[in-house]
């Protein structure tokens, strides 16, 4: 299927009205009540603490882009928060405020923060054109690439950590953005073994 962003409103429009069309026999004589969506916010959103309130998960925009994966977000920030919490509130002894809160997102922050950079990078980089998925593809088939990145995905932290791998990879991923930019045909369908 396509992936549509919120920038593209046209877009999202075009979808709904694909879904409709394609239900319209399953729906037929039904009345629609109330059309509505809300978009998964797809980056920590710019606060998310105010006074004793904070936002966890979705809401504060724990999702990772490149997949859309929030589930184990969600459940580790309410988790570290309410620890948080606990302490700071020296087992419910004494209110917290937002001082309190404030400690928890410099936690949170300060573990998957870097994680949410490199993905918010790939997707400015990647996912931009038809020649930068096809740059994507092409690395993906790197090995370095594919542990890394289940490396990354198994612990929900950015992995690696081994520069000279690193090295290449920028390397390699600078060549084969130039080379799928200044490409005037694609390459042929490659086939699966």
């Amino acid at each position: 299927g396509d992936i549509i962003t919120v920038v593209d409103k046209k877009g999202i429009q075009k979808y709904q009205q694909g879904i409709r069309d394609r239900a319209a026999t399953r729906i037929e004589g039904g009345d629609i009540i109330r059309v509505e969506a809300h978009p998964i916010p797809e980056h920590p959103r710019p606060w998310r603490v105010k006074d004793r309130a904070i936002l966890v998960g979705d809401a504060a925009g724990y999702v990772t882009k490149c997949s859309g994966e929030g589930i184990y977000f969600a459940a580790k920030s309410g988790r570290m928060c309410a620890e948080t919490i606990v302490k700071n509130s020296q087992q419910g002894a004494r209110m917290i405020d937002e001082a309190d809160l404030m400690e928890h997102l410099r936690e949170w922050d300060g573990k998957y923060g870097p994680t949410y950079l490199v993905l918010d990078l790939l997707q400015k980089i990647f996912y931009t054109s038809d020649a930068a998925r096809e740059s994507f593809v092409e690395l993906c088939e790197e090995e370095y690439v594919q542990k890394v990145t289940f490396d990354s995905y198994l612990y929900k932290t950015v992995q690696g950590n081994d520069p000279v791998g690193d090295l290449k990879l920028g390397w390699k991923t600078l060549s084969s953005l130039y080379k799928y930019k200044n490409q005037k045909t694609p390459d042929p369908m490659r086939t699966l073994a």
